[in-house]
């Protein structure tokens, strides 16, 4: 599953991505977002090199627990997770080597 252009319908809840084997990267942001619009062109590039890692991207905003559950406070925020557990984070990515960084630690 590479770089996926949308956000997931239904939101997978906590518990789901908690249960999740193996790494994934987790995007939060939301649609209308200029730093996301930005980003959208370095992930594509940085996860082409990832072909098989799962890219889950979650619409985040007020009332949305789940961004809150991973203390999301900028977007877009990119959390790699392997077997349930955060291996890191990177906040408004600026290069797409700073993503495949990221993505390098699963």
């Amino acid at each position: 599953m590479p770089y996926t252009p949308d956000f997931a319908d239904p939101e997978p809840g906590r518990a789901e991505l908690d249960l999740l084997a193996g790494p994934v990267l987790i995007e939060f942001g939301a649609p209308w977002c200029g730093h996301c619009q930005s980003a959208q062109p370095l992930l594509a590039e940085a996860l082409a090199a990832y072909p098989a890692l799962p890219h889950i991207k979650i619409e985040d905003g007020p009332g949305r627990p789940l961004g809150r559950s991973f203390r999301v406070k900028l977007w877009p925020t990119l959390i790699m997770l392997k077997n349930g557990s955060e291996l890191g984070r990177l906040v408004r990515p600026a290069a797409s080597r700073d993503i495949a960084a990221l993505l390098a630690q699963g």
